[in-house]
């Protein structure tokens, strides 16, 4: 299960599939130069408690870190994991 990610330069997301089927999320929205909001997560119930929700947070983080962006966690689960991970916290604006 690879992530991958799709944008149109101004929306995007960071997404799994399984089979073909979609089953893990992230929308992003792009917030000006240089900056995104993640305003969405969520898993297939089939799917929870497997790390997903968190393998895409760190999938936007490695995204804003290659295209020297800052981050805006506006979903509660992206806010819950950058706040458990100082690691993130040079993505944040």
């Amino acid at each position: 299960m690879e992530i991958q990610n799709r944008n149109d330069g101004k929306r995007g997301a960071f997404f799994i599939e399984d089979e073909g089927k979609e089953i893990a999320l992230m929308h992003y929205t792009f917030a000006g130069p240089g900056k995104i909001i993640i305003d969405h997560t969520e898993v297939n119930e089939a799917y929870e408690g497997k790390g997903l929700g968190r393998k895409l947070v760190k999938a936007g983080v490695d995204y804003a870190r290659e295209q020297h962006i800052k981050i805006l966690p506006l979903c509660p689960f992206a806010k819950k994991i950058f706040s458990i991970t100082p690691d993130y916290a040079d993505v944040l604006f």
